[in-house]
């Protein structure tokens, strides 16, 4: 393939805490950007676990007050932004931190993007549709999965619609990310197994994008690799704190690889999946994965077998084909063996959404970095053959 004259950015928090014992430098983090008053944003169940008032505690000893907001919900919503924005105004806050999984980050960015810029929280859906700068933002992460902690994507449903809306813009990336493993010991495992293979998904789907490049190949690899090896384990013990700190690696991998190589097929179909039925992003990231692999292996099968490889798979003497081959195999095998559904019928997707999903999906941003072009009845047989 000739090459033509394309630039290639690389996006990344400024600032980014990794290991055991690091949420402890939250306060100091947040009182460096200049914050007074600061609104945390998280979930109700994080917020009954008394995560969030130690997160409080912590910040506040530090000379910074804080504000709860525990509206995030899973899929947030845009009413839940423009009720985080409201809790903000309210109690004239300066800063945001936000605390848990995909779900926390992305209604927090959806905060500041508002915040920043005015309007309403479906005015951003695209690329890069803000022109002023959100508030100062620390993100801690509490699953190993989304990397929403460390990307400027933030996927919000319309109500009016039920259609995820991805954001994509460089200014909602978090000043400061911070990936603290002992905050993610005892979550259960089948958050732990759905939040694993979304970050496998994200990886993946980025080492096949048509915007690759050598150093989102090497996050995402590793990232593979990481995953192969920690998922199981973390999956089978939730307190194993060697495999949760090598996932939450695994994750941020992921996120730098698809943060700048951007995603395909299995996000835009899974987003759509979410929006309709509300159901959890990274089971849908699992049981799609296979199924557009599939779809997108005669477009790049030495890169298949690349992830067949670092999936541990053992591929001498085989074609390329037959290597590439082996790495859905060996992901189809860690999805089942994790507890993964076995396809969408488990999650009661109905064949006659299937059609409108597929048009949405084909509008979806993250389709445009598929390796392999899709009709939008290509699209439905997708569906259909993940079902």
């Amino acid at each position: 393939m000739a090459l033509g004259e394309q630039t290639y950015g690389f996006f990344i928090p400024t600032v980014s805490l990794m290991g055991i014992g690091s949420a402890k430098e939250t306060g100091g983090q947040v009182k460096a950007l200049g914050a007074s008053r600061a609104l945390l944003v998280t979930d109700k169940g994080i917020s009954a676990m008394g995560m969030a008032d130690k997160i409080k505690e912590q910040v506040e000893s530090a000379g910074v007050k804080v504000v709860i907001f525990d509206g995030a919900e899973p899929n947030p919503t845009d009413t839940n932004v423009h009720d985080g924005v409201k809790v903000y105004q309210d109690n004239q806050c300066d800063a945001i931190i936000s605390l848990g999984g995909g779900s926390s980050h992305d209604c927090a960015k959806g905060i500041g993007l508002v915040i920043g810029n005015g309007g309403h929280i479906r005015d951003f859906e695209g690329v890069n549709k803000s022109t002023k700068p959100m508030p100062a933002f620390v993100a801690i992460n509490t699953t190993a999965g989304t990397a929403s902690e460390m990307t400027r994507f933030c996927i919000i449903t319309n109500t009016d619609t039920h259609v995820k809306m991805a954001i994509v813009d460089w200014r909602c990336t978090p000043n400061v990310a911070i990936n603290d493993p002992l905050l993610m010991v005892g979550k259960p495992a089948a958050l732990t197994a759905a939040t694993g293979m979304d970050a496998l998904t994200h990886a993946v789907e980025a080492y096949v994008s048509t915007i690759a490049t050598p150093i989102t190949d090497a996050c995402a690899i590793k990232a593979i690799e990481l995953i192969a090896q920690y998922l199981s384990p973390a999956v089978a013990n939730g307190d194993n704190l060697e495999a949760r700190d090598k996932m939450a690696y695994a994750e941020y991998l992921a996120g730098m690889a698809f943060n700048n190589a951007s995603l395909g097929y299995v996000h835009s179909m899974a987003h759509q999946l979410g929006g309709f039925y509300n159901l959890p992003h990274g089971v849908c990231n699992a049981i799609l994965l296979p199924a557009v692999s599939q779809f997108n292996l005669i477009a790049c099968p030495e890169r298949f077998a690349d992830i067949a490889v670092a999936l541990g798979e053992n591929i001498e003497g085989l074609s390329v084909a037959e290597a590439a081959d082996r790495a859905i195999a060996a992901i189809r095998r860690l999805s089942a063996s994790i507890g993964i559904p076995a396809g969408l019928k488990a999650l009661n997707v109905k064949e006659e959404d299937l059609k409108v999903m597929a048009e949405n999906a084909k509008k979806d941003a993250c389709q445009l970095t598929n390796p392999r072009k899709a009709s939008l009845e290509q699209v439905i047989e997708i569906f259909k053959a993940a079902m």
